[in-house]
């Protein structure tokens, strides 16, 4: 059985024991969340939502919360003498799906 769920503005294909990286959600470690904005839940049956499948839900447990990797951003002018380099480092939450219910 696998849902697909939308957070954090984006839409994720979990499973039962599944382990996700989504975007930093406001919570610590061994909090769990719920996720009531589930867009299909597949089993033995397939229950595509208009927009969100009605009492479906997928309970989630928080791992831990950290920083990507740093990426480089160097913006750069020809013939202007003009550069610039930031760094950045996306946050993010690990989260572990515990249960999908219907």
């Amino acid at each position: 059985m696998y849902a697909i769920i939308e957070a954090c503005g984006k839409q994720y294909k979990v499973q039962e024991g599944d382990v996700v990286f989504m975007e930093k959600l406001g919570g610590e470690a061994g909090e769990t969340v719920k996720f009531d904005k589930v867009v299909l839940v597949s089993g033995d049956s397939t229950v595509v939502g208009k927009p969100y499948v009605e009492g479906a839900s997928v309970e989630a447990e928080i791992q831990k919360n950290g920083k990507g990797r740093k990426i480089r951003v160097f913006k750069y002018n020809a013939k202007k003498n003009y550069r610039k380099r930031q760094g950045h480092r996306q946050p993010y939450t690990k989260v572990q799906i515990s249960k999908i219910a219907l």
